[in-house]
Formats: structure tokens, C-alpha cells, sequence
């Protein structure tokens, strides 16, 4: 069975950056979602996490298990009963290589169905140095209502500077 992806909205940061990229009144006629996130952000250091809101929730019912790797060696960790979000990848910060963005997806399948919401994210970040960050993502949204918005935020206050873009699709099967 083909597979179709459609846009259904983009956002690019401008000057002056933002604390957040959110796309709202996501519809519920499509079978999972996609984000794709190019971002760099103003954190003194060389990555930060990006972590996702859905349907302006903020109760601790997020919970993720996470690998990375960096030039340096791998390791894996978890967190449970967030109540900050679910950790989706990473971007770029501040003190990493100048005008390189990293780059993240994730993919929220079932997103208008009734159950618990699961969504994976993969994450790469660029720093020409040992500091460079891969991540992989396996996440858990404990909500059993369909997503209708997604706010995209950076960890630890810091804010997407510009040119940072986001892009909304919705996949079909068809």
C-alpha cells in the first residue's frame, strides 16, 4: 500500500529567535504525523536538547529511553514521569560550530487514535570536534487524546535563533 506525505505547515524562525515553534489545530485526518526540524539555539554550549508538548500538556506523564553518541563514546539513559515533555532529538547550540544547524524528526504514529501516544525521534548535531551528538529516541505521551497542537521547545530555557525551521507533514496510507 503507497504511502503519501503532505505538508500541512512550516515554520522558520526570524530575527530575534523564539522560545518555542508550535504548530496548532493539527487535523485528524491523517494515520501518523512528521516532524522534520533543522534548529540551532542560543545555549552557551555545543547541543541542546529538543523536547515536544502535545496539546499544551505539561502533566508528568511523558517518559522517553534515549542512546547517544558523541566522538567520544556512547552511553543511553531514561527518564520517566516528566512533566518538561517528550525529548524528541537535538539541535545546535551556541559554542558549537558557527552557522551549523542540527537536524531532527520524529514521527508520531497513530496520533488521532485512543490510545497512549508513542513518537520516535532521531537527532544530529555538527561541531567539527569531539562534542558532535547523535541520538536516537524512543518517547511515551500517557494521553489517550488525539494531538492537535505540538509545541517544539529547546531544554534548559534556551530559544531557537533564526533561521531555525520546522515542518509539519501528514502521512496516509492510501
Amino acid at each position: 500500500m503507497p504511502v503519501t506525505y503532505k505538508k500541512i505547515a512550516s515554520v522558520t524562525v526570524g530575527s530575534g529567535g523564539a522560545a518555542n515553534i508550535e504548530f496548532t489545530s493539527i487535523p485528524g485526518t491523517y494515520t501518523d504525523l512528521l516532524v522534520k526540524l533543522s534548529a540551532r539555539t542560543d545555549r552557551a554550549n555545543t547541543a541542546s536538547d529538543i523536547y515536544v508538548e502535545f496539546n499544551g500538556n505539561t502533566s508528568a506523564i511523558y517518559s522517553m529511553r534515549r542512546l547517544y553518541g558523541t566522538g567520544t563514546g556512547a552511553a543511553s539513559d531514561s527518564l520517566s514521569s516528566n512533566s518538561k515533555g517528550g525529548f524528541v532529538g537535538v539541535a545546535v547550540g551556541s559554542t558549537a560550530t558557527a552557522s551549523t544547524f542540527g537536524n531532527t524528526e520524529f514521527y508520531i504514529p497513530n496520533y488521532a487514535g485512543s490510545t497512549n501516544k508513542s513518537f520516535s525521534g532521531d537527532g544530529v548535531n555538527e561541531n567539527n570536534a569531539t562534542a558532535a551528538l547523535s541520538t536516537l529516541i524512543a518517547s511515551l505521551w500517557a494521553n489517550t487524546a488525539a494531538i492537535t497542537s505540538i509545541k517544539i521547545l529547546c531544554f534548559n530555557s534556551s530559544n531557537f535563533v533564526q533561521h531555525s525551521t520546522a515542518t509539519l507533514y501528514g502521512i496516509s496510507k492510501s
